[in-house]
């Protein structure tokens, strides 16, 4: 690694909050133990995503001599260890609204947090993610710190992600998009389905798509990654644009994938499977499973039972709907670390998922966009997809049995 000096890039706009606030997370470790490896791994993923991460952390030099290397996580070159460096990272976070400042030491986060006047709150809203660490036997420091606001987060890849948190995931999924032409939108009565250059993906649509209608040429002189940008939007038609606009780039026509939509790998989990959204002969596939519908029938749950549900259940398997209502990040933070499966004909089939806890994704491969297209403008259901492509699933984690033979009880689930 080079020596050379990088100069700390001066402060920036308004040194006030552009957003609003700091929302403060902390590793805990063990005194004798250097977290700073895992926090650097942390902050490149989600650079490489396309997330926009600022500040550095210390490492030890490769030769084990001299003082330790201070790292700027944005280039990944060296970076001189000036007074004042923290304030210049958090100056620059505010003024460029950066998705996560990242300062190794503790000292320094709060030295820099005093200078700037940076005000400490909780939640997600408007508030600049801040990441540190800190020693156990010096918790009480944080404690003060923060008050009653602030995040502990366990010294583990799986715990940062946690803190990170699934209200993020939309961004991520857009963030992965290429800018590429869109070849065809064609909205039916009751999905949408957008063509891309290397795939087409649907979207369930949540009521009449007459407004949708109206802004057809619009929508087709946008990028796929502008359509898929939509997904940001409360306006659960643009959601349903862009969940499309997603699957269109990930689903790709070449994308291999096991058959079925892998809830038959649910079969062996050890306690109760929550559904979320009934499927045509769930009940034998998992018979204990309890079924959580918005307008539930005799024997289902409604909606607000998934409070009481999910966190204590052996796994979930959750309709792909719940992307394009927006409930899916709920779900993800009541479940917790259980396994979760999405399956259904507008799953985005990305590892980008894996991180925010789903562990199988379980969609629908299109390999007849023409033929697709013209059945959506008929108002095709889902168990008429199959004449257009085929259901499949991929798996970034082991729930239940996997040795159960894939497709050979689940590819009727997506009817």
């Amino acid at each position: 690694m080079s020596g050379s000096k990088v100069p700390r890039s001066p402060p920036q706009g308004d040194p006030s909050p552009a957003c609003g606030w700091i929302r403060p997370g902390v590793v805990v470790h063990d005194p004798f133990e250097c977290v700073d490896a895992l926090l650097a791994s942390f902050a490149f993923g989600l650079n490489a995503r396309g997330f926009r991460v600022l500040g550095y952390v210390q490492v030890p030099r490769p030769d084990a001599s001299g003082p330790p290397l201070y790292i700027d996580l944005a280039t990944s070159r060296p970076l001189p260890h000036e007074p004042g460096a923290a304030e210049g990272f958090l100056r620059r976070a505010m003024a460029e609204v950066a998705d996560l400042l990242l300062i190794g030491r503790f000292s320094a986060c709060t030295e820099a947090t005093d200078l700037v006047g940076a005000p400490i709150g909780g939640g997600v809203g408007r508030g600049l993610p801040m990441l540190t660490a800190i020693a156990g036997q010096a918790i009480h420091q944080w404690h003060s710190y923060v008050r009653h606001e602030g995040s502990m987060i366990a010294p583990d890849r799986r715990a940062l992600w946690t803190w990170w948190g699934p209200d993020r995931l939309y961004r991520d999924l857009a963030l992965g998009v290429a800018e590429a032409e869109v070849r065809r939108i064609t909205i039916g009565p009751r999905w949408i389905l957008v063509e891309g250059p290397q795939g087409a993906g649907l979207a369930a649509l949540p009521r009449h798509p007459r407004e949708l209608r109206a802004r057809l040429p619009e929508l087709r002189r946008r990028s796929l990654r502008d359509l898929a940008e939509l997904t940001a939007s409360w306006d659960p038609l643009e959601t349903a644009v862009g969940v499309a606009a997603l699957n269109a780039h990930y689903n790709r026509y070449d994308l291999e994938g096991r058959p079925g939509n892998g809830a038959h790998r649910f079969r062996h989990v050890e306690g109760q499977v929550v559904v979320i959204g009934a499927f045509p002969g769930v009940d034998g596939i998992l018979p204990r499973c309890a079924v959580v519908e918005a307008d539930p029938r005799p024997g289902a749950y409604p909606i607000a039972a998934m409070d009481a549900l999910l966190p204590g259940c052996g796994g979930a398997i959750v309709n792909s709907s719940a992307l394009i209502n927006r409930s899916l990040p709920r779900i993800l933070r009541l479940a917790g670390s259980r396994p979760i499966a999405l399956v259904g004909p507008s799953t985005p089939m990305t590892p980008r998922l894996y991180d925010y806890g789903v562990e199988t994704l379980g969609g629908l491969l299109v390999h007849d966009p023409e033929g697709l297209a013209q059945a959506v403008e008929a108002g095709a259901l889902p168990r008429d997809f199959t004449r257009f492509g085929r259901y499949a699933h991929v798996n970034g984690g082991v729930a239940g049995d996997p040795a159960d033979p894939a497709g050979a009880h689940d590819a009727h689930l997506n009817g």
